[in-house]
């Protein structure tokens, strides 16, 4: 009993907890890094305070590109999605720091003490993120979770998705919005937190009142409305606040900024990539003697046309029975393809559609026509991803998969569109560096997982809530953001 009572009284100090955690961690990477400085490369010091100069880059550098990859968000994410975030943020940050202390040296510095320092750091990551995990957990105990929808079965893919962290969410029952609101008050209590799928908007405020009053955690799906109002400007017409939606999207400005972006950095990586583009073309021509690009009508914006170049990762003629969506293991894809598309250069040609202005380097994946009209005629809002040009790479991209539903691609284009910034598209290419080597960002459309049949089965046809039992729960696997 009064262990329990003690861990609640630590439990108030978490935040607290884990900063200093973060910062013995970050601590214990700089004083590495100087050690193997000061001790093996002398001739990149200074006599002076220059020596504080190169010590701030360094923090400030590698502060950037693990608060940027996710290499903080120890609990958040994943054990083995964390450790890929820093080991790509010390990789790039040291990179950096070599050719910084071959500049201060005037001279080609051996790079091996800095490499080692590199696998000292990671040695020591591994350790403490390890004992921050456990703190974390200790921390912040499993959630119970009682998921609220009109439609048990449009929630299940949610339910799905939430159940893969198990150590954050137990989801613990499930009950309709039709019940009275006394007893969708009453389940409420008995749990910690609240899932909110679509609903009507009398039932979801009622909800959401109570879930305030009563302090529970709540978490809603967002509808298009939601991510208006989110971005709206608070203001005052006398003694009445009001909130203002823009909805504007791009500023001339803005647009002027990005399309200038969009040409140098098209320009300098078409040269860059150019010799490794060259090898693509000369792999696929090799293989089956096929045209090396892969050219289709796709949407951009305004919902004008415009033809994307791809390479061709497919056998030829691949869509002579109609278009159909590319699934995992499908047998469609060359040897060549998987390579190319596990890495996402078969991109590459599509430098040449942002140099001409049909695409930007960031915005909207383009979609091809028959999709935009199938997901039209679901979401008849889904043609306003359209008020900015189609991306390489953007929001949807990072934080969504190939194979990520039509309603949540919607939902984080626009929130792209409503928060855009120069800053978030510059970000936005960064963290695609992170996303090119993971497996699930490239994942084809497929079936309904077989671990989700489970959860097919629970009927609730007398609208009382329903129990998932543990073992109905789909096996937990790696995830790649909160």
């Amino acid at each position: 009993m009064m262990g329990a009572v003690r861990i609640n009284t630590i439990r108030k100090f978490r935040k607290s907890i884990m900063f200093t955690m973060h910062l013995i961690t970050f601590a214990a990477l700089f004083g590495i890094y100087v050690f193997f400085w000061k001790g093996f490369y002398e001739a990149a010091t200074f006599d002076n305070k220059g020596n504080y100069l190169v010590m701030f880059s360094y923090v400030v550098v590698l502060f950037l590109f693990m608060k940027l990859y996710g290499a903080f968000k120890i609990g958040v994410s994943t054990y083995s999605d964390t450790m890929y975030s820093f080991v790509l943020s010390i990789l790039l940050t040291n990179l950096i720091t070599y050719f910084q202390l071959c500049l201060i040296a005037r001279m080609l510095l051996s790079p091996v003490y800095l490499l080692m320092a590199t696998v000292w750091q990671i040695l020591t990551y591994v350790i403490l993120s390890f004992v921050g995990y456990k703190l974390y957990f200790l921390l912040n105990p499993t959630h119970d979770v009682i998921v609220i929808c009109s439609n048990q079965s449009e929630a299940l893919e949610s339910i799905y998705k939430m159940s893969q962290k198990k150590k954050r969410y137990a989801i613990k029952s499930i009950i309709n919005t039709n019940l009275p609101m006394d007893e969708i008050c009453r389940q409420i209590d008995m749990h910690e937190a609240v899932f909110l799928c679509s609903t009507n908007e009398n039932v979801k405020n009622k909800i959401m009142m109570y879930c305030y009053e009563s302090k529970k955690r709540l978490y809603l799906l967002p509808e298009v409305s939601d991510i208006m109002v989110k971005n709206a400007t608070m203001c005052q017409i006398f003694d009445s606040p009001v909130m203002l939606c823009k909805n504007r999207g791009i500023n001339f400005e803005q647009a002027l900024v990005k399309r200038v972006m969009d040409i140098v950095f098209s320009s300098i990586g078409l040269v860059v990539a150019s010799p490794f583009m060259a090898l693509i073309a000369i792999a696929i021509k090799a293989y089956d003697k096929g045209p090396v690009f892969f050219k289709q009508d796709r949407v951009t914006k305004d919902g004008k046309l415009f033809t994307l170049i791809k390479f061709r990762s497919m056998i030829v003629d691949a869509e002579k029975d109609g278009a159909k969506k590319a699934t995992n293991d499908d047998d469609r894809i060359t040897p060549v393809g998987k390579l190319i598309r596990m890495t996402r250069v078969d991109e590459l040609p599509q430098l040449i559609n942002i140099f001409k202005g049909d695409m930007s380097l960031v915005g909207p994946r383009p979609e091809r026509i028959e999709n935009v009209e199938e997901y039209t005629q679901m979401l008849p809002e889904f043609a306003l991803r359209h008020k900015v040009k189609a991306g390489l790479t953007g929001y949807a991209q990072i934080y969504g998969k190939y194979n990520t539903s039509p309603k949540d691609k919607l939902t984080m284009d626009l929130i792209y569109i409503e928060n855009y910034s120069l800053l978030m598209d510059i970000k936005l290419m960064l963290m695609t560096v992170k996303i090119m080597f993971m497996k699930e960002s490239t994942e084809g459309f497929s079936d309904t997982p077989p671990e989700i049949q489970d959860i097919l089965l629970v009927k609730n046809d007398s609208d009382l809530p329903v129990t998932l039992p543990s073992q109905e729960l789909p096996k937990a696997q790696d995830e790649t953001h909160e």
